[in-house]
């Protein structure tokens, strides 16, 4: 069972074989889980489980922030999304039913198999590539909203992941990310109890010294030109059985931030 590391550098140069912003061994994981995106049993269970809760913040988010009412049934209706790390397109679908024009991307082209095969079945037009968000900010996209779920985890620079994710907004736009707390009790849950114990994940899937604090979180976004709007925890009830929205941020969180006009 591996022990709490030393936090990286703000530089991501302690990553072997990493760029900035993609770590090719983290992306070589997923990819070859890729037939398991939408087994709600199988490896991405806390997935489909943190699902419901995510997708409710994203909705109340960008209906606040585009001033659309959260109870109508496309309330998304014309707004254009990016989400980054997309995978199976777990968030991607929900969101296409809420009337949302969305684009997921993900440099594992596996995962986008995928989520192009699981969307032609559900009669979803959702445009997938596999691509790095770099790509797109390159050619002069912008988009309404851009999210990054479960993602900044696994990424070696978590500043410079988000001043990409920053310039994919348009001003005006939003950007909603969601990622795991850096203390002793998310190492506690996240990694030996979701990992070794509960067996929720595949042992190794996470690494404590990259998980990442609210405030530099916070911090990332605001030298990225970004202004936060919104931080909410995410917590699991045991007797329940599902998550919910919550102020505790000591394990999993989301946070949402604006892109000035």
């Amino acid at each position: 069972m591996p022990r709490p590391n030393a936090r990286m550098s703000e530089t991501g140069q302690s990553d072997a074989g990493a760029s900035a912003t993609l770590d090719e061994a983290e992306v070589a994981r997923f990819a070859a889980m890729a037939g398991e995106w939408w087994d709600p049993k199988g490896k991405f269970r806390p997935l489909h489980a943190l699902t419901p809760v995510r997708l409710t913040f994203i909705r109340d988010q960008l209906c606040a922030h585009f001033g659309r009412d959260a109870n109508a049934v496309r309330s998304l209706e014309g707004l254009s999304i990016a989400d980054i790390g997309c995978g199976g397109g777990l968030i991607c679908e929900p969101l296409a039913r809420l009337g949302a024009s969305v684009t997921g991307l993900d440099p594992a082209a596996d995962s986008i198999a995928a989520a192009r095969a699981h969307a032609r079945d559900q009669g979803l037009n959702i445009d997938y590539r596999a691509e790095r968000a770099e790509t797109l900010v390159d050619a002069g996209e912008v988009f309404d909203a851009v999210l990054a779920m479960e993602v900044i985890e696994h990424v070696p620079d978590v500043p410079a992941f988000i001043h990409v994710a920053a310039r994919l907004a348009r001003p005006g736009g939003l950007v909603l990310l969601s990622t795991i707390n850096r203390t002793v009790k998310s190492y506690a849950l996240a990694i030996v109890g979701a990992e070794y114990v509960l067996r929720w994940l595949p042992a190794g899937t996470h690494r404590w010294d990259r998980f990442v604090t609210p405030n530099e979180l916070g911090d990332a976004c605001s030298k990225a030109g970004l202004e936060e709007v919104e931080r909410k925890g995410m917590v699991f009830n045991p007797l329940a059985g599902d998550w919910r929205l919550a102020r505790d941020t000591d394990v999993n969180y989301l946070m949402s931030a604006a892109r000035p006009e």
